[in-house]
């Protein structure tokens, strides 16, 4: 016993004592009622983490792991033969049975097959990635979050904030490797794929962290997925929550963040849902509303009709505050070129620019139409 007990401390040193290895454990004990064969299971590290014969747990098999764990395959090493086992093409684990004969490969396939089984449902039950998923896609009952997140020792109540990040779908599975490198913390930050082009990362902020700092570090997810390989990426992101059950909401926002930022953002990669200001209202808008609202507006002329110049000298009467001085010298035209475009554009719509509540109406008027020009009618 003493020398069993050494051999526990040291595999839970190393992190292998593990509620999946306990039930495997649980598994095997039942077996050996019905074989007179040892049987055990190893780890990626040759450790034996179950077994029949419980003194032999902790020990490290004398094996080859790229010969026994690929996948689909028996093989047999000095008498002993082994069988990979775990999820997709990823095995993680190995049933062996010692003193094997032509009737155990059999039975050694049927038990991998079992094992597989119960670490997928440990996985999908325990696992706390999986648990984040469906909290952020309204996945769970609000109440389960809390039974579920005591169950995980999940800590409830801190600062978290969702970023999704979209990328060619092609790419998505590079792109979701080198994403979670860039998060080394996998108790505090989650990167889950939520589809073929968007991979949502979950990050555990400070108090005091700003928008600026969330904005600074979807810039640096960006700037290491600008190569040739992924091409252009675009992120969104949802406001900072201080509890896991509003997380939905900001994965939301962050969505929100990357279809309004296609319509009225096209050149931003990153757009943050804080910064959507009135684009946000004008999204969440049915079309039919919309288009009563450009009639009501434009009653003597349409913007559609509208040459080149005149929207280019829209556009920098408005980014230049409406200051007629510096929009005429940004336009390298003179001042009183500028005041007869802008006349123009009163006879024509009816708004003067040069008025605030004329230039408000008129500048919400040009979202509005850039909304309807990419968005299907909505009733």
């Amino acid at each position: 016993m003493c020398k069993m007990y050494k051999r526990l401390v040291i595999l839970h040193k190393k992190g292998g004592v593990t509620l999946s290895n306990r039930l495997f454990q649980g598994y095997l004990q039942q077996m050996k009622e019905y074989t007179d064969k040892n049987i055990g299971v190893v780890d990626e590290t040759s450790t034996v983490v179950a077994c029949t014969e419980l003194g032999r747990i902790g020990e490290i098999k004398n094996i080859s792991v790229s010969e026994v764990f690929v996948p689909n395959k028996v093989t047999v090493i000095d008498g002993d033969m082994y069988f990979p086992f775990g999820l997709g093409q990823k095995s993680e684990n190995a049933v062996f049975i010692e003193h094997a004969n032509d009737e155990s490969e059999a039975i050694l396939k049927l038990i991998a097959v079992s094992l597989g089984n119960i670490k997928q449902l440990y996985d999908e039950k325990y696992d706390r990635g999986n648990f984040v998923k469906n909290i952020i896609t309204d996945n769970i009952l609000p109440g389960d979050i809390y039974l579920k997140a005591r169950e995980l020792h999940f800590d409830i109540e801190i600062p978290r904030a969702v970023l999704i990040v979209r990328i060619d779908a092609k790419k998505s599975l590079s792109a979701y490797d080198l994403i979670q490198n860039l998060f080394p913390e996998k108790n505090k930050d989650f990167i889950i794929t939520i589809n073929e082009t968007d991979i949502a990362v979950v990050k555990e902020v400070r108090d005091d962290t700003t928008n600026e700092e969330l904005e600074k570090l979807a810039q640096s997810i960006c700037d290491s997925l600008s190569t040739d390989f992924f091409g252009n990426s675009q992120i969104g992101i949802g406001t900072i929550v201080g509890s896991l059950k509003d997380l939905a909401g900001s994965f939301r926002e962050a969505q929100v963040a990357l279809e309004v930022g296609k319509v009225f953002d096209m050149e931003k990669s990153i757009v943050n849902y804080e910064n959507l200001g009135i684009a946000r209202l004008i999204y969440q808008l049915p079309t039919t509303l919309c288009e009563m609202f450009m009639k009501e507006v434009f009653k003597k002329g349409s913007i559609e009709s509208m040459d080149h110049e005149t929207l280019e000298t829209i556009q920098k009467f408005f980014e230049n505050n409406l200051n007629v001085s510096e929009t005429s010298r940004k336009l390298y035209v003179h001042r009183n070129t500028l005041v007869y475009r802008l006349e123009k554009i009163r006879k024509f719509t009816g708004l003067d620019l040069r008025e605030f509540d004329d230039a408000i109406v008129f500048k919400v008027a040009l979202m509005v139409q850039k909304y309807l020009d990419t968005r299907p009618a909505k009733y």
